[in-house]
């Protein structure tokens, strides 16, 4: 463990978790949720589902502009913060319950992926996807569990490439592994706590995380179905309503990565046809937004 994250941790670890100078007869009884990734995609949509159900959002991302618009938008408040600063990540579920009153939900949605093989990718940036993906959502869960008012949800968004280890997207799934792992384990370790944990671990998204990189993105991602922000969204709503300890979707892609995980054999099996089908489907939607205004 880097000392950055070592000395985050720390500071963390036994700090007094201070009041908001509010009796708790006078902290609201509705919702506030802390949402990262919430300026766009699968954040943004999870923020107008739980708006729409009474919920006050903390939108959370490093483009501002953009961020204060869907904050307007939904009527929540929006937090800048870049998730590669990690004493900045840590500070968050404080600086929401001074402003906001209160912490129920945290939702870790903010990815990064550099695609392509990993000669391809400099360094630094393969351990910037490792910090984004795995090691802020940590710090947060950390950060966070003393600050939820019970019952409180924690849902993670890992990934299907976290469930069964494929190339050309090796950090990427690693990193994603990992999350799922930890959700999993956290989950375990707060049991009976009053703060749930669950995770989602959606395939390939019909959002901007493609970007500019879309010819670069391995054919294998095209072989499943592709799901929209909102099915994403349904899902970690049903997480945060039911407690479900995991979700894959589509359900059958989740159920293949299992049994791909299982049988690394059958994997290697399949691949060929599976990239072949995918290199079919990704011409296809590159098409398609080429003629989609």
């Amino acid at each position: 463990m880097s000392l950055l994250v070592r000395s985050t941790l720390l500071r963390y670890r036994f700090a007094p978790q201070k009041s908001n100078g509010k009796g708790d007869d006078d902290v609201s009884e509705q919702k506030i949720a802390l949402v990262t990734g919430g300026s766009s995609g699968i954040g943004l949509a999870v923020a107008r589902q739980l708006t729409a159900r009474g919920t006050r959002v903390a939108l959370v991302a490093r483009t501002e502009q953009r961020l204060n618009d869907a904050a307007r938008e939904l009527g929540g408040e929006a937090f800048v913060c870049d998730m590669n600063d990690l004493p900045s990540v840590a500070a968050l579920p404080a600086r929401v319950v001074e402003r906001m009153g209160a912490l129920d939900i945290l939702v870790n949605n903010a990815g990064l992926h550099h695609r392509g093989p990993l000669l391809a990718i400099d360094p630094l940036a393969l351990a910037e996807m490792i910090t984004v993906n795995l090691v802020a959502p940590v710090v947060l869960c950390r950060a966070a569990v003393p600050r939820l008012r019970k019952p409180g949800n924690i849902v993670n968004v890992a990934s299907l490439a976290g469930m069964v280890p494929m190339p050309l997207q090796v950090t990427y799934g690693a990193s994603k592994a990992g999350l799922r792992a930890f959700s999993l384990a956290l989950r375990e370790e707060l049991a009976g706590s009053g703060v749930t944990v669950s995770v989602v671990s959606p395939g390939p998204v019909d959002t901007g995380f493609f970007g500019a990189e879309l010819e670069r993105v391995a054919d294998v991602v095209f072989s499943q179905p592709m799901s929209t922000a909102d099915e994403v969204a349904n899902a970690i709503v049903g997480c945060i309503d039911a407690g479900t300890p995991e979700t894959a979707l589509p359900w059958f892609s989740g159920k293949l990565c299992t049994l791909g995980y299982l049988s690394p054999a059958l994997t290697r099996l399949l691949r060929p046809a599976m990239e072949k089908r995918g290199a079919r489907n990704k011409r296809a939607y590159i098409e398609r937004k080429r003629t989609t205004p």
